[in-house]
């Protein structure tokens, strides 16, 4: 059964740092592109970074570069994102996605307030 699996997910003050994993099985990882997506409240799931099947390229939205790093680990299945310098509207629940099998995870939820 083909799986994905978010934790790491928690609450932050703003400037704080958390990070996510996202736990894949069921296909083989190594050989699909990964991304990350969120989801504030009210508003559409939004692309937040990619990373190729090998890791040696990555792409972000605008709005995380510079603070947030996706990586992943193949041998082990799974996929990273590290998050720092967290701002308020960095709220959302964060969903791990497989865009080629068309697979999501259930996502983690990310809080940031003081």
């Amino acid at each position: 059964q083909v799986q994905l699996v978010e934790s790491g997910g928690g609450s932050v003050q703003p400037g704080g740092s958390l990070r996510l994993s996202c736990a894949a099985s069921g296909f083989p990882f190594s050989i699909y592109h990964m991304n990350w997506f969120r989801q504030a409240p009210g508003k559409e799931r939004m692309p937040v970074a990619t990373i190729t099947a090998t890791g040696l390229s990555t792409n972000y939205a605008d709005s995380v570069k510079g603070r947030f790093a996706i990586s992943r680990d193949n041998a082990k299945n799974t996929m990273y994102l590290q998050m720092n310098s967290l701002k308020s509207e960095d709220t959302a629940v964060y969903f791990c996605h497989a865009p080629t099998l068309g697979v999501w995870g259930q996502g983690t939820q990310v809080t940031v307030s003081s």
